[in-house]
């Protein structure tokens, strides 16, 4: 996405190369079928909300250079380059999802996870829970304090100790996609494996606790299953007879994000002549499975808690790739392809248990999915809880940049702390790329020279003449300046 191997063969790090998004097949459907799916709600007098149209009139716009760039120049060689601008958005692009990812990844290990075993705890709601949490950012909240509460208790009685006494810390990525490009709203929580006992003098002790077993996922579940639907009960969300739970739909509008979410929760088609239909998918013979692997996740009623994944005190690298693995973009390219009949097909992760591989979109369907999964705007995903809150006071004794409630400007100097701005700073763009990629843009490919920004073009008509200058819209290759001179002298699928 960022680089070019080439290099490799001699020894040297890989190049950076322009992203160019016009050459995905992601960007070739959405540019060829978002203005129609727009055209086909109009006919139906139905209107997307504002963040969802913006979402995709940015990602088209994202990394072209007709909508702006930098002018990059070596300071030793004088090699130019120009830089597009990026949509910098959360839903939908691939290049910004997965640059976020990266720098999520860094600063949660960097400055926040302390060094200590962390194990991954991973809640999935069931399907009506997972519409209602996606449209409801304040009962998502609150479903999730109670989370959160529940395994911190767990891990706090099972470490032999009270709530006056121990705590704990996490750190919470709120997934709103599934494998299948399916709105699948659910939790991905951090949590220390342990807990922090607080003695008298007011220091920190560390003790571990071990990795729990399948009857206390199982109880542990239960309990968030019954807290949740007591809690959502008081809050005329839900209600329960004997039989059935229904969710009160009151505060819901009946707009067409509620249509296309509903639809996408449910892996159906939800535009064109086969709206309701489950969406088509590819099967194979389903995979064997013991009960050993059933016995590490915790299900009841549609939730799934599972705890399988953790990481030692000393795997930082691991905890990184574990991060980035969290917080990833919802849309994977390398899993998107085109039927010979002109459908979309997306590989699965992993194949579900009914041999599922596959599933299989008309080009609208796609680009109905794409719309259910983009989040609203000013909505926080990554939630932080005990010892890793802001607010808390034992944040700077525990997270490996040592800021917190209580922390000076004084006390940083003392213990050459940098200060969260130098810190954040430090991450740039091409920071990310060095750290993921091993790419670092800031040298020049060709002398090794410092590479510094000149120019900011944003002007549509300097756009034009540079672009048109460089016949840059006709040429595949990276898009190069010359060098500075001085002045002149004188297949098949089936129904699931």
């Amino acid at each position: 996405m960022f680089h070019s191997l080439e290099g490799l063969a001699n020894g040297r790090p890989p190049q950076h190369e322009r992203h160019k998004p016009e050459n995905t097949l992601l960007y070739q459907i959405v540019e060829k079928y978002w203005p129609v799916f727009q055209d086909e709600l109009n006919t139906q007098a139905k209107n997307l909300p504002f963040f969802v149209a913006n979402e995709f009139d940015e990602y088209l716009k994202c990394g072209k250079l007709e909508h702006g760039f930098l002018r990059v120049r070596c300071s030793s060689c004088h090699d130019e380059k120009l830089v597009a601008f990026s949509c910098k958005k959360r839903g939908i692009c691939p290049s910004c999802g997965a640059r976020r990812m990266a720098d999520s990844a860094a600063l949660l290990v960097d400055d926040v996870l302390p060094h200590q075993p962390i194990r991954q705890w991973v809640l999935s709601f069931p399907f009506q829970l997972r519409f209602l949490l996606a449209n409801n950012p304040q009962a998502m909240g609150k479903v999730l304090g109670i989370v959160n509460r529940a395994i911190s208790t767990h891990l706090i009685k099972k470490a032999g100790y009270k709530k006056s006494t121990a705590k704990t810390g996490s750190v919470t990525l709120i997934q709103r996609f599934g494998s299948a490009l399916n709105l699948n709203l659910h939790f991905h929580t951090l949590f220390i494996d342990g807990v922090y006992q607080q003695k008298k003098n007011g220091r920190l002790v560390f003790h571990r606790v071990k990795a729990p077993s399948a009857s206390e996922l199982n109880s542990l579940v239960t309990k968030i299953s019954q807290r949740i639907a007591r809690h959502l009960e008081k809050q005329g969300l839900l209600t329960r007879d004997d039989e059935n739970s229904y969710l009160t739909m009151d505060g819901l509008d009946e707009n067409v994000m509620n249509e296309l979410q509903g639809h996408s929760i449910t892996y159906r088609i939800a535009i064109g002549p086969q709206q309701g239909r489950k969406v088509f998918a590819l099967q194979t013979i389903p995979a064997w499975e013991d009960d050993f692997s059933n016995s590490q996740v915790g299900k009841i009623a549609g939730f799934s808690l599972h705890a399988g994944v953790a990481t030692e005190a000393r795997q930082r690298r691991k905890l990184e790739r574990l991060c980035r693995y969290i917080a990833r973009p919802a849309v994977s390219e390398k899993r998107l392809a085109l039927t010979s009949n002109g459908m979309v097909k997306y590989h699965l992760k992993t194949p579900y248990q009914d041999g599922t591989t596959h599933v299989i979109f008309e080009p609208l369907d796609f680009i109905a999915k794409l719309a259910a999964m983009v989040p609203r705007p000013r909505v926080n995903l990554t939630r932080f809880h005990g010892v890793l809150a802001p607010n808390s006071k034992y944040r700077i004794n525990v997270t490996p940049a040592k800021r917190g409630k209580g922390c000076t400007k004084k006390s940083s100097a003392n213990n050459n702390q940098k200060s969260f701005a130098e810190s954040r700073k430090s991450l740039t763009w091409a920071e990310r790329l060095k750290r993921v990629f091993k790419i670092d843009v800031s040298v020049c490919s060709h002398c090794g020279g410092e590479v510094k920004i000149i120019a900011c073009i944003e002007d549509p008509e300097i756009i034009e003449k540079i672009l048109t200058h460089l016949d840059a819209k006709s040429d595949t290759p990276a898009h190069h300046l010359p060098k500075s001179r001085a002045p002149p002298q004188g297949l098949l699928f089936i129904n699931k």
